[in-house]
């Protein structure tokens, strides 16, 4: 069973839209069948500047309306839907079989360290409409609803992924024992294989969430990231404002956990400030010193949870992708907090860093239409894999759900669950 998938994401930083797309089929072997992807391609579009405003403005603590909530749905929507146009004509010759979109976080709610749910808009039917394909969305509730976190969804792709690797699928760089994926977003989240133990997943805290308020809010909203790291490989470390930041409960929670801008929102630095003893006066701090404390902390926390997550300390090998590894400030900082783990960009392995996580979701749609589960209870907390998502059928066919739009009801379209993930290049 092979499909050519188009996979949509826009993340925490909610500055753009990527669209990936891949072939996917399963290659069978003697242990077990191998998931093989077949990257087609990148696109990528930044949201309109009205509309990244009206997002950050419903964004918490801000108040919004079910007013603003619906125009933002539907406009993500329209956003997402021309990004899958576009991606469908340039990288796959319009001969895409399948969407997934994960849309856009607006809220994850979570009280006493249960998420109780979570809401991604950008309604699918855009997208359905726009391309004619069948479009897989909403991945992240089912989770949520089976006791989970809702998240890393990525999860079971780099567990997958992280198989092939200790398998010898890629280069020999992962030999058998401990090793870990991490994305970079806004919020940083890992996956760990362990030893002896089945495999987690969590989000560490922030890795650009904080850094690029920051900027935003110095520079008057000239700047809205620390491009290079330049920034934060100027100042120095303020100690005291460190220390106010690693104090907050949410790095003591035990995994699987889940974060957001709900805890992580722009005027968070400000209140750690305040809450330092004695207080910080942020007025004092240069941009530079600012974006190196920042930058420290995600060194720090990153390090500090895959090493109390992990049965045998450190990670022998751990992998990086995301916006943040376009910051060498951030990935020295990690460098040096893990000093005796392998510590490698997805690019160099074979994965592209940029599109890893839109092709990832176009893999979880894949297997929802084929009705495998998308989840490890082990990396969510889920009380059992479910199938993810909800399916909006597409108007043109769609090949690869052997005839019926709802793949996991349709006992032919089931394929048996892969053991490994490898990535083929073209």
């Amino acid at each position: 069973m092979s499909a050519t998938v188009i996979g949509l994401m826009s993340g925490t930083s909610h500055d753009a839209i990527d669209a990936a797309a891949a072939q996917i089929h399963l290659e069978d072997g003697a242990a077990g069948p191998t998931l093989v992807l077949r990257p087609l391609g990148l696109v990528s579009a930044p949201y309109e500047p009205g509309l990244r405003r009206a997002i950050t403005a419903a964004l918490p603590p801000n108040p919004t309306s079910m007013g603003a909530v619906c125009e933002l749905d539907t406009r993500i929507g329209q956003a997402f839907a021309d990004l899958a146009a576009r991606a469908d004509t340039e990288l796959c010759d319009g001969r895409a079989d399948l969407a997934v979109s994960h849309g856009q976080t607006l809220f994850h709610w979570v009280e006493d360290g249960r998420v109780r749910g979570t809401l991604q808009l950008g309604q699918a039917a855009w997208i359905a409409e726009r391309t004619g394909l069948t479009t897989v969305s909403d991945l992240r509730s089912r989770d949520v609803a089976a006791g989970g976190q809702g998240a890393p969804l990525v999860s079971i792709i780099d567990v997958l992924w992280l198989h092939g690797l200790q398998a010898g699928e890629a280069d020999g760089t992962a030999p058998a024992g401990s090793a870990a994926a991490v994305n970079l977003g806004g919020i940083a989240n890992a996956t760990v294989l362990r030893p002896g133990a089945d495999p987690i997943a969590f989000d560490t805290g922030p890795a650009n969430a904080l850094l690029d308020a920051a900027v935003h809010d110095r520079t008057g909203g000239r700047q809205s990231a620390d491009v290079d790291g330049l920034l934060a490989l100027a100042g120095s470390t303020h100690p005291r404002l460190l220390e106010a930041l690693l104090a907050d409960g949410f790095y003591e929670r035990p995994a699987p956990k889940t974060t957001g801008k709900e805890l992580f929102h722009p005027g968070y630095i400000a209140e750690r400030a305040r809450a330092a003893d004695p207080p910080v006066d942020l007025d004092e701090l240069s941009l530079e010193d600012l974006a190196a404390t920042l930058t420290e902390l995600t060194g720090r926390t990153l390090a500090g949870a895959l090493t109390s997550a992990n049965t045998t300390g450190a990670p022998g090998l751990v992998v990086l992708s995301g916006g943040g590894t376009r910051n060498p400030a951030i990935v020295a900082a990690i460098r040096r907090h893990l000093p005796a783990s392998n510590v490698r960009i997805s690019d160099e392995l074979g994965f592209d860093s940029a599109a890893k996580e839109a092709l990832a979701f176009a893999a979880l749609g894949f297997f929802t239409v084929h009705g495998l589960p998308g989840a490890l209870p082990s990396c969510t907390g889920a009380g059992r894999a479910a199938v993810l998502g909800s399916i909006t059928p597409g108007t043109r066919g769609a090949p690869p759900l052997s005839g019926s739009p709802f793949g996991a009801a349709n006992p032919s379209a089931r394929i048996p669950a892969p053991i490994a993930l490898r990535i083929e290049q073209p």
